[in-house]
């Protein structure tokens, strides 16, 4: 099916967003994040840490080994994670057509969630700074620091559609991780893959994506 058809059919849009809908780390590089993070961690007494989360550029992963350590140590690295992507967001670059299709979207009367592992806090700092806000239902993204509630894990989809009160084969979840795809495929979710880097197309392929995209701009709904 193609991208545009798979959204078509759909009732509801499912929208990750640090990727279909912008880039929230394009002004405050993730692996600086990442550093910072790695920097509570050593404050607290964890200097040591397991080589691929001592070199990883991605603040998630430094989120769950913080979370192997203890239920302080992941409050602690996930507030200052919170607390750095809502200064990113100004400075966040939007994904290209992404707004369009929120705003047509929401023209259609069907309805919409940002479903997320970023932050409940940064979302709404950027909806706001965008005036979206009143286009989009409901945001179901982190708000603790229960990272077993995160993608790949099929919780904060499963969230959304009961909060818009919609049964998973009439939604459409558009993300740009093979996790996200894996979410979508447990909550029964159809995925729709944004391949929004080189490599990711095959993937997504790979990951049985229902379908796969290189760009949003051509998928704003006109029905």
């Amino acid at each position: 099916m193609s991208p545009a058809d798979l959204l078509t059919q759909a009732r509801v849009l499912l929208l990750d967003f640090d990727g279909p809908v912008c880039s929230v780390f394009a002004g405050i590089p993730a692996p600086v994040v990442a550093d910072q993070l790695r920097g509570i961690l050593a404050e607290g007494g964890h200097a040591e840490l397991p080589e691929d989360v001592a070199v990883s550029a991605d603040p998630f992963d430094v989120l769950r080994h913080a979370a192997t350590l203890g239920p302080d140590e992941a409050r602690y690295v996930e507030a200052a994670f919170t607390a750095h992507e809502v200064e990113a967001i100004p400075t966040a670059t939007p994904a290209d057509g992404a707004h369009d299709l929120i705003e047509a979207w929401h023209a259609t009367g069907r309805p919409l969630a940002i479903v997320s592992n970023n932050s409940t806090a940064a979302i709404s700092v950027y909806l706001d700074l965008y005036n979206l806000r009143s286009a989009v239902d409901t945001v179901s993204a982190r708000t603790s620091a229960d990272v077993a509630l995160l993608t790949p894990s099929p919780y904060l989809l499963r969230q959304a559609i009961t909060t818009l009160d919609a049964a998973p084969g009439d939604c459409v979840f558009v993300g740009d991780s093979v996790t996200d795809i894996q979410a979508a495929h447990a909550a029964g979710v159809p995925a729709l893959g944004y391949a929004n880097k080189p490599g990711k197309h095959a993937k997504f392929a790979a990951a049985g994506a229902d379908a796969i995209t290189e760009t949003l701009a051509g998928l704003v709904p006109v029905s």
